[in-house]
C-alpha cells in the first residue's frame, strides 16, 4: 500500500514553496524535490509546524540524467505515489542567444521542457490510477515570443501547448491538467535570469503579485478543472494585447522592453 502525496519540484522557494505550503494546507501530504536540501527541510519543519503531515524532502537534480527514476525510486522507498504532480522547477537568462554560453541555454532546455516532461510521462500512471492531476507552471511568456529572452520564451510556449493537449487527452480519465502562466512574481526567478527591476522596469510592478497569491489561483484553478490558468487582471490583459497584435508590431515592442531591463 502506497500512500498519495502531492509531488512539487523547484519547492525551495518562490512560487513552489507557496504551493507546497497551499496544497498542505488543503490536507495533501507533499512532496518535495530540488537541489536545496537545506531549503526543503526548512519548509517542510514550517509546514509541519502549522498542524499538517510533515512534507517530504527530496534533494535531487533534475537535469540529472536518469532523475526522473531516481525521484520514484525516492517516493516508492518513502511508502508514497504521486496522486499531483506539479512541475514548477525552471529557470531562464537574460540576453541575445548568441551572446549567452551555449551549455546554459541547453540547461534551460533540460529542465524547463525534458525534465518536466520525463516526470510527467513517468509519474502518469500513478495519477491516472487514483484520477489525480498535474500542474504545469509555465507564463505569460508562453503566449508569445521573446527576443532577448529567447530560449526561456520558448520553453514556455512548449509547455503550455504540451499542458493543453494532456488536458484534452486525459480529461476522459478523470484527471485534471492545468497550465498556470504567471505573470513577473518577487521571487529568486530575477536574481538568476539577470533581470533589473529598477528604472524602465518598475512599470511591471503593477502586474507583479506575491508568490502566495499566484499559487491560490494554481491550486484552484486546478481543483476546478481550468486548463489555463493566468493570475491578475494586468496579466490577461496583457496576454490578450500580445495576441492581438502583429508580430511585426510585437517583435520589436518586445526586444526593446528586454533591452532596458
Amino acid at each position: 500500500m502506497t500512500r498519495p502525496v502531492a509531488v512539487i519540484t523547484g519547492a525551495s522557494d518562490g512560487i513552489g514553496a507557496a504551493l507546497a505550503r497551499i496544497f498542505a494546507a488543503n490536507g495533501h501530504e507533499v512532496a518535495l524535490v530540488a537541489r536545496r536540501g537545506d531549503r526543503l527541510e526548512a519548509l517542510a519543519d514550517e509546514i509541519a509546524a502549522n498542524g499538517a503531515v510533515r512534507p517530504l524532502p527530496i534533494e535531487l537534480d533534475l537535469t540529472e540524467q536518469g532523475a526522473a527514476d531516481v525521484l520514484s525510486e525516492r517516493l516508492a522507498e518513502a511508502g508514497a505515489a504521486p496522486r499531483f504532480l506539479v512541475n514548477n522547477a525552471g529557470f531562464g537568462l537574460m540576453g541575445r542567444a548568441i551572446e549567452l554560453d551555449a551549455a546554459e541555454q541547453l540547461a534551460i532546455v533540460d529542465l524547463n521542457m525534458r525534465a518536466l516532461t520525463a516526470l510527467t510521462l513517468r509519474f502518469l500512471p500513478a495519477i491516472v490510477a487514483v484520477k489525480g492531476g498535474v500542474l504545469n507552471v509555465a507564463s505569460v511568456a508562453a503566449f508569445m515570443p521573446g527576443p532577448g529572452f529567447a530560449v526561456y520564451y520558448a520553453t514556455k510556449a512548449y509547455v503550455r501547448s504540451f499542458s493543453e493537449a494532456l488536458s484534452q487527452e486525459l480529461k476522459p480519465l478523470g484527471v485534471k491538467v492545468a497550465c498556470l502562466c504567471p505573470g513577473p512574481v518577487q521571487t529568486g526567478f530575477q536574481a538568476r535570469a539577470g533581470m533589473d527591476l529598477s528604472g524602465f522596469m518598475t512599470a511591471i510592478k503593477p502586474a507583479m503579485l506575491p508568490a502566495a497569491e499566484v499559487a491560490r489561483q494554481g491550486y484552484e484553478g486546478l481543483m476546478a478543472g481550468k486548463r489555463v490558468i493566468v493570475p491578475g487582471l494586468v496579466n490577461r490583459m496583457f496576454v490578450w494585447g500580445a495576441a492581438a497584435t502583429p508580430r511585426a508590431l510585437l517583435l520589436p515592442l518586445l526586444a526593446s522592453a528586454q533591452q532596458r531591463r
